[in-house]
């Protein structure tokens, strides 16, 4: 995806949800109350943030996009704060006032970079009284809108949320929901739902394995016809599933857990950006995890600019998208660069000593196809291919020398002693083998056109082997 994506100065997305106001009071602690025996914090700092929805609107203006907030505070000092709080960053609010219900806070008490308690100010009801008004605030900002996030805590404010999302779809404005509860089929008809994993098998009951995941995330997406559902895995990672394309699979982007407050805020912001910018949704969750990886590294709620995000996908793109990966790596690239319309040429071998027959194979491979696999015999495959004394040069080196020729995208490796396995869990488009092969004889033949790909016979360039190469060294 180009980094001019992330211009979305002329970019307007509505916020609707639970709003509230995360204030922090930091202080030291150095002595135990003489009246019970807790940690006296002297207070010196406090500090308020947006949180919930209004989280979501934040971290939406930090990247530059025009943002309209609606939620339901009270008539109260606290609902002035987080008003002055969200308009100084460009958050346009549009609350409704509750004469019963207070502004909902959070005040944490923190001490030394650590959370001593939390103290929730909120109250409930069981039907809101301020349906209408939100709805008739909703359908007024829509027309000049391009995507509207459901931001969900189960709070009230959404508590009509169906006529919401289908106010969305009458004004054809594509809703992204953050969900809240044990009953989804509130969200019918949306865009996008985007649950955590417990929210997720709180829905579908416990899953065992990816595979269970991704095939109860499938019937779920279609049972309540979403176009797409996202389910967030914390350390595991993200699934995708949208439309009838196969399930997509990032690894977590964090290095180091911090603190997780707000990164499903962060998840939904970014991911909604950069999908009215691109429409797709493969792009807006790619960096939607990058965004969350950086922010679940901050204390506190907090949230990622443009810039930033920009520099994160640059570092990205520059040192790990390309070169020498992991199986599972390179699947993540191969999708990526499926669903983005490119061909996937795949071919393998040994590359013990590396020739200039080797090199034109590879350019003949590439051109073929958009990109180049090539995947490598471990060590102990090669010793059982070619005998005790080989290889030559172990898998780093031959990975190494090979990430060096410009035809190649992606070196892989795989330890059996034919790609079988490996050709059918990548699943490339082309396949290609160098030699003296009918394409019936070929492994992974079969897979691959079964799944309506291509498979080439090339020719090797005459008067290079690495065999002879070794025979005359006496190696």
């Amino acid at each position: 995806m180009n980094s001019s994506y992330l211009n979305f100065k002329d970019k307007h997305i509505l916020v609707v949800g639970d709003v509230m106001l995360d204030r922090y009071w930091h202080g030291g602690t150095s002595r135990i109350s003489p009246e019970a025996p807790v940690q006296v914090v002297k207070v010196s700092n406090i500090e308020d943030r947006p949180g919930g929805a209004a989280n979501v609107a934040l971290g939406l203006a930090k990247l530059g996009v025009a943002v309209t907030l609606i939620g339901v505070v009270g008539k109260d000092e606290n609902a002035e704060v987080l008003s002055r709080c969200l308009e100084a960053e460009g958050v346009r609010c549009r609350f409704v006032y509750s004469d019963r219900l207070p502004t909902i806070t959070k005040l944490r008490v923190m001490s030394r970079h650590q959370q001593l308690i939390r103290l929730d100010f909120e109250e409930r009801e069981d039907s809101l009284s301020q349906n209408d008004a939100v709805a008739a605030m909703v359908k007024e900002c829509l027309p000049n809108t391009d995507a509207v996030i459901y931001s969900d805590y189960a709070k009230g404010c959404l508590a009509d949320v169906q006529t919401l999302i289908q106010l969305s779809n009458d004004a054809k404005v594509p809703s992204f929901i953050d969900p809240k509860g044990d009953d989804f089929s509130i969200y019918k008809g949306a865009t996008l739902v985007k649950p955590n994993l417990l929210e997720f098998e709180n829905i579908v009951g416990k899953c065992h394995s990816v595979k269970e995941l991704e095939e109860k995330a499938k019937a779920l997406r279609e049972q309540f016809g979403w176009k797409a559902l996202l389910v967030t895995r914390g350390e595991d990672g993200l699934i995708l599933l949208s439309d009838n394309k196969a399930p997509f699979s990032l690894a977590t982007a964090a290095k180091e857990v911090f603190d997780v407050t707000g990164a499903g805020d962060t998840v939904v912001a970014v991911l909604t950006a950069v999908y009215v910018t691109s429409q797709r949704f493969i792009d807006a969750v790619e960096y939607a995890n990058q965004a969350a990886g950086y922010v679940v590294g901050k204390l506190g709620t907090a949230s990622i600019n443009a810039e930033q995000l920009d520099a994160i996908m640059y570092q990205r793109n520059r040192t790990t998208n390309f070169g020498v990966l992991s199986p599972e790596k390179v699947l993540e690239q191969i999708k990526l660069a499926q669903i983005s319309g490119e061909k996937v040429v795949f071919t393998n071998g040994c590359f013990d000593i590396l020739h200039p027959g080797h090199v034109a194979y590879m350019k003949q491979a590439k051109a073929l196809g958009d990109r180049l696999i090539v995947a490598v015999n471990t060590d102990a495959s090669v010793k059982r291919l070619k005998g005790e004394k080989r290889p030559i040069n172990n898998l780093e080196h031959r990975m190494a020398v090979l990430e060096g020729i410009g035809a190649i995208d992606w070196v892989t490796w795989f330890d059996e002693d034919t790609p079988k396995e490996i050709i059918e869990a990548l699943s490339p488009d082309v396949l290609v083998k160098g030699g003296d092969y009918t394409i019936e004889s070929i492994v992974g033949a079969e897979h691959v056109l079964s799944h309506g790909g291509e498979v080439k016979v090339l020719t090797f360039v005459d008067g290079y082997s690495t065999t002879s190469i070794i025979e005359k060294a006496n190696l």
